[in-house]
């Protein structure tokens, strides 16, 4: 007997600039091959999602389509092909490609229309996602957490580990300190790397910054942080620059104090059209500016290898959730990641 249920309640981006809408959505009847049924236990919010909800890279051609890109979950039904997960599995949900089959998207309705959906999607309560967008965790772990090895977690420990390379002793900045930009600090932290500058205009995600493993917390609304940093390592610069805003000032401003062996890494990415504009001669030389895709983390690799140490309790992760919503008050949570009333990591329980 299938598993697979008549319909699910989701968070559908119907137009660019608005709030989601929140529908019940018509599943297929059956998976196809490659494809996982997940019953969806917490989804976490990224700045991807604002993102998409804005505009940020041009029209979206495939509205109406819904979102979300980390998330834990219990298995509920494979499809035909699936070998690297099976029924009962507890499970992270991430962007990055893992094992198994690259399925084809998923085919929901809703009023009579299709709406459309990657090979992963988070913002519902149940959700087909091809098993290589799956990954298998202990079936103890704690789900509300295990969302953030998604994207959050295994993001910002990537960009560490595998974009900006940090040694001991070595200086960073890190600007912005959301979910994101919080791991990255912490997994600095780990490293050893000195000093941590952490920058943003929020006290309160400073403040969870010192608690993650900054060293140094600049309020970039209140002071000018490029003079800051410099009063910080000194006029010879920094080690690295790990940019999470995509503002093209602060990326050029962040290239313009590192060393000239330094590396300078995006995160975040600018609007479309928003260009930067740098001297690219230090290019030649050494100096280091590249853009992270997700850390370019390996999720059957790096998940458990970070779950392990938060269970060791060798990381912090609890205290990064800061917000948990309902799934009907998704775009109140939007708003407050948005603004930064929201310190931390917001997830949406849909349980």
């Amino acid at each position: 007997m299938s598993a697979m249920p008549k319909t699910m309640k989701a968070a559908v981006l119907v137009a660019q600039k608005q709030p989601l809408a929140i529908e019940e959505i018509t599943m297929p009847e059956a998976l196809a091959v490659g494809q996982v049924l997940v019953k969806v236990h917490y989804s976490g919010i990224c700045g991807s999602q604002l993102g998409e909800i804005d505009g940020a890279k041009g029209e979206d051609k495939y509205i109406p389509h819904l979102l979300g890109h980390e998330a834990s979950g219990t298995v509920l039904d494979v499809g035909p092909g699936v070998r690297h997960v099976k029924v009962g599995d507890k499970v992270v949900l991430h962007w990055r490609k893992g094992l198994g089959i690259e399925a084809e998207t998923p085919h929901y309705s809703s009023n009579g229309r299709r709406i459309n959906a990657g090979q992963v999607t988070t913002f519902s309560d149940y959700t087909i996602v091809s098993e290589n967008r799956v990954t298998a965790i202990p079936q103890d772990s704690d789900l509300e957490v295990a969302a953030l090895f998604g994207c959050a977690v295994t993001t910002g420990f990537g960009v560490v580990e595998n974009n900006a390379k940090l040694r001991i002793g070595e200086s960073v900045v890190v600007f912005g300190a959301g979910g994101i930009g919080l791991n990255i600090v912490q997994a600095a932290a780990l490293v050893s790397a000195y000093p941590i500058i952490a920058v943003d205009i929020h006290d309160s995600k400073l403040e969870l910054a010192r608690e993650m493993g900054a060293t140094h917390l600049i309020n970039s609304a209140k002071v000018d942080a490029k003079q800051a940093i410099l009063d910080i390592v000194g006029p010879a610069g920094l080690d690295a620059f790990i940019d999470n805003t995509g503002q093209p000032a602060i990326i050029e401003m962040g290239y313009g104090i590192t060393k000239p062996q330094g590396r300078v890494t995006l995160v975040g990415v600018p609007k479309k059209g928003n260009n930067i504009n740098i001297y690219s001669l230090p290019l030649h030389f050494a100096k280091g500016l590249s853009g992270s895709h997700g850390g370019e983390a390996v999720p059957q690799t790096d998940i458990p290898r970070y779950h392990d140490l938060f269970r060791a309790g060798r990381i912090q992760l609890k205290n990064l959730i800061t917000n948990v919503y309902t799934l009907d008050r998704i775009n109140e949570a939007i708003d407050g990641v948005r603004s930064g009333a929201i310190a931390g990591r917001c997830v949406i329980r849909m349980d």
